[in-house]
This record gives C-alpha cells, structure tokens and sequence, in this order.
C-alpha cells in the first residue's frame, strides 16, 4: 500500500522517461554507448541520439553546444562543468560485469569493480568519456555469469 493519497497516485502518470546526458562529441559518446550498452541507437540524428533502455525509458546524448543553443542565456554553460560528474546512469542489469567491461574497452575510467553494496545490489562504477558516472549492477543473489 501507497503512502501517496489515491486521488494524487491517478493525477501523476509518467508514460516514459527521457534522461538525457549532455556530451562534448556526440557521435563519441553514440560509439562509447552503443558499445557498452550492445546495440545500436533507436535515434542518431545531429543533435540527438537515444537509447530506448526499456519500454518506458530512454537515454538521450545531446551535445552540450545544442543545449545551450535550444535553452540560451538563462541555462548555465554545461561546456563549463565539463568532466566534472554532475550525474549518474545506474542500470540494474543481467551480467554487470559485462556491461563495465564493455565500458572500460570502450575508454571509460574505472571507479570501483563490482562489489556488494550495502543496499542490496551488487555494482561497478565507471566514468564516461564526459564524466559522467556510470553503474551496472544487480540484485544480491542473482547468479552473475
């Protein structure tokens, strides 16, 4: 049972979530991440690419010169954090180990192997090419091969 009152549950549907990382090369980022995530983008046009992740949830690689176009002045700079981590991408997935490996080929940096977590997951931590923190990990007791 819910902690959120029903009349708000109904007035609050997402239908699909975009997250979208704001990259210095796009079509870097689209290689890093089809090769680290096994697939191709399901969109890679100039100034956006998408991975569908599942039904409802896709990650999005958008240069940062194309955010500050679209949003101008008012939006901070994103060029200016440049490899900072400012973010996170952390995927619960089948074979973790996998996935992180394929990162570190690719060029990531690696931050942790994959190591029990004191929340009940099993996760390896990385940097992209941007900075940006990246997980794969799953549940404690699911078979890792």
């Amino acid at each position: 049972m819910s902690d959120i009152p029903e009349k708000r549950q109904s007035a609050f549907t997402v239908t699909k979530a975009h997250f979208i990382l704001y990259v210095r090369d796009q079509s870097r980022s689209t290689a890093f991440y089809s090769h680290v995530l096994g697939c191709p983008p399901t969109l890679d046009v100039p100034g956006m690419t998408e991975f569908t992740l599942s039904e409802g949830c896709i990650l999005g690689l958008m240069p940062e010169a194309g955010i500050k176009r679209l949003l101008g002045s008012k939006l901070p700079d994103p060029a200016r954090s440049s490899g900072i981590p400012r973010s996170e991408v952390y995927l619960i997935v089948k074979n973790p180990h996998q996935y992180h490996r394929r990162a570190l080929e690719a060029g990531a940096t690696e931050l942790s192997g994959l190591e029990e977590r004191s929340w009940g997951h099993r996760a390896a931590y990385s940097l992209d090419p941007d900075g940006h923190v990246l997980a794969f990990a799953e549940l404690i007791g699911t078979e890792s091969t």
